[in-house]
């Protein structure tokens, strides 16, 4: 799953630190590649189907899958990197925690390995440096934000897949009022999927997906301009449509309520589907956020979520290059794409997706324009920062208790008091 706490980094033990410390070098000989993951729950996918499938090309190179708990990997693999035993292949968090570690001389540049090319300049961004000039992991997954209904409601009360925003808000005022299901199942007692599946999910639409984006980076674009009102006021049109005790409800409850078939429409990040394969007893699908009446072109948050990148101490980077050029390809995307449903590899190759939700999810590459979430890259670097606010400001409009020009102008205040472009 995506991140749920904009803090990456939470730390160890001192123990355990100084255990990393220690640890002999994990690249015992030449030509073993060692992959450093928080992906503990993927060792089953890397050992049955990602390192057979390179090692069919690549029979002399072995590798070997390492993870950490995702609790404890920013700290375990700072440690390790310290003591120079961390492994030849780290696996990479978006933008700054992974620019630290390149500015710190633990990442290598690898803009020249073959591959690189597979990638769109939305996707290098996560992991290369402000000006963009030096790309320093691989772009190896993002996920994509929509919604994912409930098709038996949907057909038995006669809805249509909304396409634009007042649709969207007549679907689920027909749901209310047959009052079988509740209309949309989220809820804003953890703050963050009100921002990550709220703000973020729709809001591309309005600020124009990367335009919006570099604006706000750039300074020429503010919080306050309407095209960001207009998204806290879709969100405040919400409330009234979430349920009896949304704002005691948590990030599992809203699964829940969904995955029982008590709830219509799932504001979504791709990362649920597996979740709601695992646990619905009814079929669903998936549409991208729909867009304001009369707009032709949409926008979705593909947002880049894992990366992977190589140890500047190793002494097997020809090899981890290697091992990148094969990652950058048609065939490792098909295989990582589907065997973690809701996580696309980001190279520009046409993904063969055997799920049909998650093939719905990432089919709208090819109709709407990608962009990120705009509060990771640079500005939520200072206090308070961005990312933090829209949670806040987010909850408001949904509670009802901050209008959406206020919500609007706490989120700018905010970010203008640390970060000189706004100012």
């Amino acid at each position: 799953m995506t991140n749920r706490k904009f803090t990456l980094s939470t730390g160890v033990a001192a123990v355990a630190l100084a255990v990393a410390a220690l640890t002999p070098a994990i690249s015992a000989h030449a030509d073993e590649l060692v992959i450093e993951s928080w992906r503990t729950d993927d060792i089953d996918i890397w050992n049955s189907q990602i390192i057979p499938a390179f090692n069919k090309s690549h029979p002399d190179i072995k590798v070997r899958f390492a993870p950490t708990p995702p609790a404890d990997y920013n700290a375990g693999l700072n440690a390790k990197l310290a003591a120079k035993t961390a492994g030849d292949l780290i696996t990479c968090r978006p933008f700054d925690v992974s620019l630290d570690l390149y500015n710190q001389g633990h990442l290598t540049k690898i803009d020249g390995i073959d591959g690189m090319d597979n990638f769109s300049n939305v996707a290098k961004s996560a992991w290369q440096t402000d000006d963009g000039s030096t790309t320093f992991c691989l772009p190896m997954a993002s996920v994509i934000h929509g919604f994912i209904y409930n098709k038996e409601a949907f057909k038995e009360l006669g809805l249509e897949i909304p396409k634009t925003i007042p649709e969207f808000m007549s679907a689920l005022k027909k749901i209310k009022e047959d009052g079988s299901y509740v209309p949309m199942s989220i809820g804003t007692a953890d703050q963050w999927e009100a921002a990550t599946m709220g703000f973020q999910n729709v809001g591309p639409n309005f600020w124009k997906g990367e335009k919006g984006r570099k604006g706000l980076i750039e300074g020429k674009e503010k919080l306050t301009d309407a095209q960001y009102v207009k998204v806290f006021e879709h969100l405040a049109e919400w409330g009234p449509y979430l349920g009896k005790g949304y704002k005691a409800q948590s990030y599992p409850d809203s699964q829940n309520l969904f995955s029982l078939g008590r709830a219509a429409i799932y504001p979504a990040g791709s990362w649920d589907i597996s979740t709601f394969n695992g646990q619905a007893d009814f079929e669903f699908g998936a549409f991208p956020p729909p867009v304001p009446a009369g707009q032709k072109t949409c926008y979705i948050s593909d947002h880049t979520d894992i990366g992977l990148g190589i140890n500047a101490a190793s002494k097997n980077v020809k090899s981890a290059e290697t091992f990148l050029t094969w990652m950058s390809s048609k065939e490792a995307g098909t295989i990582f794409s589907n065997a973690l449903p809701g996580f696309y590899a980001l190279s520009k190759h046409q993904l063969e997706i055997t799920d049909p939700v998650a093939s719905e999810f990432v089919s709208w590459r090819g109709k709407c324009e990608s962009t990120i979430r705009n509060s990771y890259q640079i500005l939520s670097r200072g206090t308070p920062n961005l990312e933090n606010d829209l949670w806040n400001t987010s909850v408001g409009v949904m509670n009802g208790s901050m209008t959406p020009e206020e919500a609007a102008q706490k989120a700018q205040d905010g970010l203008s008091s640390w970060y000189k472009p706004q100012q």
